[in-house]
């Protein structure tokens, strides 16, 4: 009987290891979205540019490739083509890495810092958070992303209606 009972437990644990292991795996396997290596307020500024010459909006999504949720909502929208659309027709949509804490350089840090309050400091609604920005620079909106949010995903109707909402021509209405 110990014999069957040890199977057992080593059968579980096995298991349980494999499921892990798939699960770890799947979450790793989303493309890499933010350029770790630019400047921040130089990214945003170059938005901005293509933005006024585009007659959109600027969308900032600040998180990073540490952020299993921004992978996710970058994995979402550029796997559907109703809110691609919507988001190529009214904004320039740019992923602007940001990490927290203290284990970066100096420099880095500072730009991090500096990039934050340029945005209104939108980290207190955790990550990914969306900026919304008009062709000047202005914050029009910040989004706390939890709200667009469903089970381990995220939700398409409430993603669409957040991007509706915040066009160029929503604003002028």
């Amino acid at each position: 009987m110990k014999g069957n009972n040890f199977t057992k437990q080593f059968v579980l644990t096995l298991i349980c290891t494999v499921l892990f292991s798939l699960s770890a795996a799947a979450q790793t396997n989303l493309k890499k979205v933010y350029n770790e290596d630019i400047n921040p307020m130089e990214q945003i500024d170059q938005a901005l540019d293509k933005a006024k010459k585009e007659q959109k909006f600027v969308i900032c999504q600040v998180g990073g490739n540490w952020c299993i949720w921004c992978l996710r909502f970058a994995d979402f929208i550029e796997k559907d083509a109703d809110i691609m659309q919507i988001i190529n027709e009214n904004f320039v949509f740019i992923h602007v890495n940001y990490k927290p804490g203290k284990n970066q350089d100096q420099e880095k840090a500072a730009l991090g810092q500096q990039m934050m309050s340029r945005l209104g400091n939108p980290g207190r609604f955790g990550y990914p958070v969306f900026v919304v920005l008009d062709e000047e620079g202005k914050v029009l909106h910040t989004q706390d992303s939890s709200f667009l949010e469903e089970g381990q995903g995220y939700d398409k109707s409430k993603v669409i209606r957040f991007f509706r909402n915040w066009t160029p021509k929503a604003m002028d209405n």
